[in-house]
């Protein structure tokens, strides 16, 4: 693979500057974004006179602590602007999450936002291995979902030549890559499969591409996947991050010359982590929850919003800002199967384990009277003859039992008999009646 480290000169300031400064810096960009937000935005005055605390009570970091949380229901419940901190009319766009159930997330942004994201962005292809000339085939979705208009204006700013393909059209992806020849390539890692899928289908070496790095993002993966993608692909696999309610992709990404977590860029969100239950905020190295606040966001700051997403803060390595975990799961996301606990990522993990069967599969959870139930729908891969498949389920059956300590069922299917996705991959499909 290409050595895509960052040469002398690559990097902006801060990304190399002392932790004091660094930690300087935050200070005195939350004591402005909290001030902010209390003086213009009626939830936050609410919520924070309630709990008995005010802006000028936050004068170091650690601080931070005293005030309440922001939940994804404080969204909803002030649908569509009410969470936005300045007039509507100078908002020059709006984002929303897809909204499956109940009202949809939406987030506004004004200029100066537009103009910081794109940077943090940028930065985050540029710490992947991408750089100004390149070309960068864009397979996130546009529209409201922040995904590919984040990549979009990064990609831009950096001076890449973007490719705005969007979602869907799979054999078209295939095509545009090997016309256009382009070094990056921006998509959600299940949808990546669903690319290199249909390259072999058209006969196409996906190790022959010109891909250099994919930057894959929008749902958790694992460094089983990133090692199944470079060995399938022949490039850097490299995981990005964000939410649209912190502000989209580009609030942290792994640097491609350690790929050893994924670096905040702690200068505009600041993490942190807590136990999910108590709410308590835990020393860095410890697994939790991930809470954000944004430090220069105008439209609509958002302090200590918790993303639901478990990981833990580790110190700087490739940059000063301190690193991330790979997301393991989601705590909406997680499985409770007869007392145990499970992510589809560790699933994902055990089938990249065994040689038989692809990385395309679902988690089916049914109820037997009043016990739930899971079945592991997974595809065998084309070499694997069908009459192997039956093995391949009792061996993926074992590990399951093995690693996880549940039994589950495993229904190994036919090349193309889980259903495809052109952007986040439904893993969880609950067939459970409600309660």
């Amino acid at each position: 693979m290409h050595d895509l480290s960052p040469r002398p000169g690559d990097l902006e300031p801060i990304e190399t500057a002392s932790v004091d400064e660094l930690r300087a810096l935050q200070t005195e960009r939350l004591r402005r974004t909290l001030h902010h937000a209390y003086d213009h935005v009626a939830h936050y005055r609410a919520s924070w006179d309630a709990a008995g605390v005010h802006p000028d009570d936050v004068r170091e970091l650690a601080d931070l602590a005293r005030l309440p949380f922001t939940m994804k229901a404080d969204l909803r419940d002030n649908y569509p602007f009410g969470m936005f901190a300045v007039p509507r009319e100078q908002v020059a766009r709006v984002h929303a999450s897809s909204g499956t159930t109940g009202k949809p997330t939406v987030v506004g942004y004004t200029r100066d936002d537009l103009d910081m994201w794109a940077g943090v962005v940028a930065r985050s292809i540029r710490a992947a291995g991408g750089r100004a000339g390149h070309v960068l085939h864009n397979a996130y979705g546009y529209g409201l979902f922040t995904g590919g208009l984040g990549a979009h204006y990064g990609a831009e700013q950096l001076g890449c030549t973007v490719v705005p393909v969007s979602g869907g059209m799979t054999e078209r992806q295939v095509q545009l890559i090997r016309d256009f020849q382009p070094d990056l390539i921006m998509v959600t890692p299940s949808y990546m499969l669903s690319i290199i899928d249909e390259m072999e289908r058209q006969g196409v070496d996906p190790r022959s591409t010109s891909l250099k790095v994919g930057i894959f993002g929008a749902e958790p993966w694992t460094n089983d996947m990133r090692r199944e993608m470079e060995e399938r692909l022949d490039m850097h696999a490299v995981d990005i991050y964000g939410l649209s309610e912190v502000i989209g992709p580009g609030v942290a990404s792994e640097c491609v010359e350690t790929k050893d977590g994924l670096t905040v860029w702690e200068d505009h969100f600041y993490p942190e982590v807590i136990d999910p239950v108590t709410g308590e905020v835990l020393p860095d190295g410890e697994e939790g929850e991930l809470v954000f606040t944004s430090l220069t966001k105008q439209a609509m700051p958002i302090v200590r919003y918790r993303t639901r997403d478990l990981t833990r803060l580790l110190p700087g390595t490739a940059r000063t800002m301190r690193r991330i975990e790979k997301i393991t799961g989601r705590t909406d996301d997680m499985i409770i199967l007869r007392g145990v606990n499970l992510f589809p990522t560790q699933i994902e993990e055990l089938i990249l384990r065994t040689p038989a069967l692809s990385p395309h599969f679902q988690c089916v959870l049914d109820r037997d009277g009043t016990l739930d139930s899971m079945t592991v729908r997974v595809e065998r891969r084309e070499a694997t003859a069908p009459g192997d498949a039956d093995a391949a389920g009792l061996e993926l059956q074992r590990l399951v039992k093995a690693s996880i300590g549940v039994t589950v069922g495993v229904d190994v299917l036919d090349p193309d008999g889980v259903e495809r996705s052109v952007g986040k991959m439904r893993r969880i499909v609950d067939h459970r009646p409600r309660r």
